[in-house]
């Protein structure tokens, strides 16, 4: 039941759609409830999701521990195959590189909402 003398906070995610499913299960486990919106962006041509959170203000730093948690900045590993030196020679050629890069990131807006009601 919402409690409308209460404050509550909309918070507006834009995350990366790689994130969304562990994340909104992760909100989910902490009674946290979502709402999905359309969204596309162009950055790096990854899908975005954005996702709308009603929450009591004493909740909000949940949900940001939660949203850093699932879909902020964070290295992952690839291996990749080594570019050529010259032509079409390649050096180590049998071995593939590893190599870190940032993934994720999340971006997040918090505003006043003046009511909430589920209808």
């Amino acid at each position: 039941m919402l409690d409308n003398d209460k404050p509550y906070k909309l918070i507006m995610a834009i995350l990366q759609k790689d994130d969304y499913d562990d994340t909104v299960e992760e909100l989910g486990k902490n009674e946290i409830f979502v709402t999905k919106l359309c969204s596309s962006g162009g950055f790096l041509k990854k899908e975005n999701v954005t996702i709308m959170i009603g929450v009591e203000k004493e909740r909000v730093d949940d949900v940001m521990k939660i949203l850093e948690k699932m879909a902020g900045k964070r290295k992952e590993t690839i291996y990749a195959m080594p570019t050529p030196v010259s032509g079409d020679h390649y050096i180590g050629s049998n071995l593939s590189v590893p190599f870190e890069r940032e993934v994720g990131g999340v971006t997040v807006f918090t505003l006043d909402m003046e009511q909430i009601k589920k209808m």
